[in-house]
């Protein structure tokens, strides 16, 4: 490459090109000048005309190649830029390639398993380490009384599955003692009404609205499923739809949640609707016994996240599939039957 940036092939080529047909070189009759594609170019100005390039013989007609195109040609070339123009559109028309703002919002997402692989009683099972985890921050809930300062729990780790008619979420923190009073809970938000992730405690911006909570405490060994519309609305569900099992091990639970995906009480119970998006937000208590007697984290005395997005993965869709295949094979067909027509026009 020379300084200007300008490669040396160009160079060569351009102080070929300025050579005409039939003008008169100054080297000798068997002198070689510089290469063309690797081709030694004689200097001599009795160059054979046999011996040149085609597009050099021809000139100017070289230039307008394009325009000596066939029309079948044309018509080939113009069904094949259709093709290729489908082959990419479809597929982000129909949902195949997600946007990517799409996938920036979902957080948490709830894999979709086969029926009967569920483990719904089982935050142990294998088949969990094949979902997808998402890690979230947690705080000290500071925003009303009794307030805490400090928490022992600072993320929690989240997976969930589906198999189109029940749910688990599987949520693990590290807590380096097992105590009766250790509890973790889910959180939902229901309905249009936004609330805050405390209980739906309505705020200056925030309307509130009811949430739905799926409580577990170790020391129940179960879970309750409650509502609340604030702080001191606390309501446990006279229906009980929700499990929960725990498991501790190596200084870490790992808690395992599973309901059905729709209750038909839409008025107290988050809908879980593969393919749409929820409210989440997650609360820790670390349930270890101070030196004065007191549980360290109860009641609003808890670790908490703030609201994050959660989806549970719908089923595949394969009409989008089939709608490309018929794109592709109207595009190949419309090519086909028109080349057909102008072979016919041009052999009369």
């Amino acid at each position: 490459m020379s300084g200007s940036g300008r490669s040396s092939w160009v160079s060569t080529t351009g102080r070929t090109r300025s050579r005409e047909p039939g003008s008169k070189g100054t080297g000798s009759p068997g002198r070689t000048g510089p290469l063309l594609h690797g081709v030694p170019v004689p200097m001599s100005g009795s160059v054979k005309k046999e011996a040149m390039p085609q597009a050099m013989r021809h000139g100017r007609r070289a230039g307008r190649g394009r325009n000596t195109v066939k029309r079948p040609e044309r018509i080939a070339g113009l069904g094949r830029v259709l093709l290729l123009s489908l082959a990419g559109v479809v597929p982000l028309a129909s949902g195949l390639v997600p946007l990517a703002h799409a996938q920036e919002s979902v957080v948490a997402t709830a894999a979709l398993v086969k029926k009967g692989a569920l483990p719904a009683d089982d935050p142990t099972a294998a088949i969990w380490t094949t979902a997808p985890a998402s890690q979230f921050p947690l705080a000290p809930q500071v925003h009303w009384p009794d307030r805490i300062q400090q928490v022992t729990v600072n993320d929690v780790k989240v997976r969930a599955l589906h198999d189109g008619e029940r749910i688990a979420i599987l949520i693990e923190y590290q807590d380096p003692t097992q105590d009766p009073e250790d509890a973790a809970a889910l959180e939902f938000m229901v309905g249009d009404k936004k609330a805050h992730f405390a209980h739906g405690q309505p705020m200056a911006q925030v309307e509130g609205g009811p949430v739905n909570i799926w409580y577990w405490k170790n020391k129940n060994a179960k879970a309750l499923d409650m509502n609340a519309l604030g702080f001191g609305t606390l309501r446990v569900q006279e229906q009980q739809d929700v499990q929960a099992k725990g498991a501790y091990q190596n200084g870490s639970w790992k808690v395992v949640f599973s309901r059905a995906l729709s209750t038909g009480d839409a008025e107290h119970d988050a809908q879980i609707r593969p393919g749409e998006f929820l409210n989440l937000a997650f609360a820790i208590w670390d349930g270890k016994k101070l030196e004065s007697g007191d549980v360290k984290e109860k009641g609003s005395q808890k670790a908490v996240s703030s609201w994050w997005y959660f989806r549970a993965e719908p089923p595949t869709d394969y009409s989008a599939y089939m709608y490309a295949l018929i794109a592709v094979a109207l595009a190949v067909g419309f090519q086909f039957v028109v080349i057909r027509k102008l072979k016919k026009g041009s052999s009369t």
